[in-house]
């Protein structure tokens, strides 16, 4: 069920903030809990908090903690980029959304406030964002100083940006707009978007959209001389005092803000007087230049007004304080309740409530998980049941750097097999943290379980004719000890492979820790996780030519480690033809392998034979298989014998830079994971997190 929604705007300056205040107080009359997050923050100034936040936070009294409330500042994201840790930005912006996602019933996502010149790296930024967290997107952009044209050009120009990337816009706001050209602006805006979009618009505002008298003191670096209790009235237009009292008189407006030199009495007093005067209009403020003191008799006459406005006291002289005022952006911040309050009023006033709160009810988001949610899905799962692992190889570096990085994400608990006398000499010239007294370094041959694993290895295999000598022989290898361990329930599972062959690795797993009931084979899969979803591949690791039955039976078994992980499977029995089109054995090999698996689990979507553009390319799946329900947007993919999958793997992980996670072995009583020589630090972290899961099951 959506818990969020992400409120992106097109450009600087677009009212965000108009929609936060808004959707919030929409929310909080349903759910008893709403929390808000900001992925990224401008910089803050001399320690003060963001100003977005602090609104909300205090204004709707939430309990969420503001360092909770978003995830990086700006130059901190900056830094991150430049570093190319984009990964890291990622997983920590989700780390941080999920979660306020548990804590609340519902969290509003606020995007970034484009207050640089990279713009298009922002909007990319803010449709990654969206994408990971899997949230629906409200777009608002602003219509000051465009045409209609140009406005819906823009306005248009996001939503396929998101949308390019299936990230689904659920409604857009036309902001800051004349009321007039509302209805314009609605039928011209509908007609480029689609009829599932709700489009609203809502008209500019003076009183919002013009700063306070606290955002021009801000600005300025003025002194206040009275009416301190009222620096938060909205400004109008500002009138320069330069002229004699009598004709500047005749331009003041509502709300106007008079700038005039300290030393003109006249003008000050005046306005002072025409504010108070039904006669004229009520002023905002007034704000004195040059730096000159006022006459202690003026003071003591303002003091004995009833009523009077802000006054502020600048050193700079008019035209600089002029040209700085005409500048100021308005903003809405917590003290100003007004505008918190004529924020909300405008935005159930004229945005389409209704349809908002089905658009949201219905959404059902795409089904396709992102890898760095997959990746922060692995870590969360892992982390709610701690298990141990064992790492055979401990003389290879890679194992050891992500044993140091495992560490680091307190995940799990390892202990290593090896001389620990080595492996200290390999941590120093490595130069990585390591605590040894949380992970163990066990020599087999030195170790107090090696008699007792020897005779239970005889006793297991003396009917294949193996001696206590042979046992003896065989457990001094770490992959015999290693998966003793597991046997025996020392270790929940074990992950080894880096230096050893496949056979090397789960020949003693397939001698004495054996299949699960029911099943006759084992197999693997690698989660692939490419650039916008994670597909599961088959089997790439253990079967050189299974028969139908066995690939049957490895696409069985690769659907259900697809639900245990969170994919909805949609298997594609791959060959070198699709449909009824190709004829010989192979092809018939995977046409009964797909009848047994129709015939067996009824529940689970398949096609095949198919081809693998066919299979996840919508358009190519379309139309060679229209009536499919999977192809096109397969994510099991089950590779006819071992040459095609494990070199299909290894292309596309070499090729398109993806992330292969695996080879997750099936079908074990127990889970022991092969790794490749080839494998990364990477590999083997992620497969270490794999294999935590899946002792979870046991």
């Amino acid at each position: 069920m959506n818990k969020a929604i992400y409120i992106a705007a097109s450009e600087a300056n677009s009212g965000k903030s108009m929609l936060s205040l808004g959707l919030m107080q929409l929310f909080l009359r349903n759910k008893p809990k709403v929390g808000y997050f900001r992925p990224i923050i401008d910089n803050p100034i001399e320690g003060a908090k963001d100003n977005h936040i602090n609104t909300i936070l205090n204004y709707f009294k939430l309990k969420t903690k503001y360092e909770d409330s978003y995830a990086f500042t700006r130059s901190d994201l900056i830094k991150k980029l430049n570093d190319d840790q984009e990964d890291e930005v990622i997983n920590i912006i989700i780390e941080k959304y999920k979660k306020l996602e548990e804590e609340n019933d519902f969290v509003i996502v606020e995007g970034t406030d484009f207050s640089d010149h990279a713009a298009v790296i922002e909007m990319d930024l803010n449709v990654l964002i969206a994408k990971n967290l899997g949230t629906p997107v409200i777009i608002v952009s602003g219509g000051v100083n465009k045409t209609l044209e140009e406005f819906i050009q823009s306005l248009r120009l996001t939503y396929d940006l998101f949308n390019s990337k299936d990230v689904q816009v659920i409604a857009v706001v036309a902001n800051k707009v004349q009321e007039e050209n509302i209805p314009v602006i609605l039928d011209q805006v509908g007609k480029n978007l689609s009829n599932s979009v709700s489009i609203n618009a809502i008209p500019i505002n003076k009183k919002l959209n013009n700063p306070t008298i606290k955002e021009f003191l801000n600005e300025i670096d003025g002194k206040v001389l009275f009416g301190k209790e009222l620096l938060n009235n909205a400004t109008g237009d500002i009138k320069v005092g330069a002229m004699q009292l009598s004709h500047f008189l005749h331009h003041l407006a509502e709300d106007s803000v008079v700038v005039t030199p300290a030393d003109r009495s006249d003008i000050l007093l005046g306005t002072l007087q025409a504010n108070i005067s039904t006669n004229y209009p009520s002023i905002s403020g007034i704000i004195l230049t040059g730096g000159m003191e006022l006459n202690p008799s003026i003071i003591k006459l303002i003091e004995g007004l009833e009523k009077v406005v802000p006054i502020l006291w600048v050193e700079e002289g008019t035209f600089a304080i002029t040209s700085k005022l005409s500048n100021v952006r308005s903003h809405i911040y917590a003290e100003n309740v007004d505008k918190i309050k004529m924020s909300i009023n405008i935005f159930e006033k004229y945005v389409d409530v209704s349809s908002l709160r089905e658009k949201l009810s219905n959404f059902k988001g795409t089904e396709t998980l992102t890898p760095r949610m997959f990746q922060y899905n692995l870590l969360k799962r892992a982390k709610e049941q701690r298990k141990h692992i064992v790492l055979p190889e401990g003389s290879d570096d890679r194992i050891l750097i992500a044993a140091s990085q495992l560490q680091k994400n307190n995940v799990v608990d390892l202990t290593i097999l090896g001389k620990k006398v080595n492996i200290e000499a390999s941590i120093k010239r490595l130069n990585i943290p390591f605590n040894f007294d949380k992970t163990p370094i066990i020599n087999p041959i030195e170790s107090k379980y090696f008699q007792e694993f020897s005779n239970t290895l005889y006793e297991l295999r003396k009917h294949k004719g193996v001696s206590p000598a042979m046992a003896e022989d065989l457990m001094a290898d770490v992959s015999y000890f290693g998966t003793m361990m597991v046997f025996k329930g020392i270790a929940d599972g074990m992950v080894s492979g880096a230096a050893h062959t496949t056979q090397h690795t789960i020949k003693p797993a397939l001698q004495f820790v054996k299949t699960k009931p029911g099943f006759s084979v084992v197999s693997s899969i690698f989660f692939m996780c490419l650039e916008d979803r994670v597909s599961v591949f088959g089997d790439c690791a253990i079967n050189p030519n299974p028969t139908a039955e066995q690939l049957a039976e490895i696409a069985i078994s690769s659907a259900d480690s697809s639900i245990a992980f969170g994919i909805d499977p949609k298997i594609a029995m791959l060959s070198y033809s699709s449909g009824s089109s190709g004829k010989g054995e192979d092809v018939d090999v995977v046409r009964r392998a797909t009848e047994i698996i129709k015939e067996k689990r009824t529940d689970l979507k398949v096609e095949g034979p198919i081809q693998y553009d066919a299979a996840v390319d919508p358009s190519i799946g379309k139309k060679k298989l229209p009536n499919s329900k999977v192809a096109g947007q397969a994510n099991v993919l089950i590779f006819p014998d071992l040459n095609t999958g494990n070199n299909t793997y290894k292309a596309v992980q070499r090729e398109t830079g993806a992330l292969a996670i695996g080879p997750m072995l099936q079908g074990l009583n127990k889970p022991v994971n092969d790794l490749s020589r080839g494998c990364t630090v990477d590999d083997i972290f992620n497969t270490v997190i794999l294999t935590a899961i899946q002792a979870q099951e046991k």
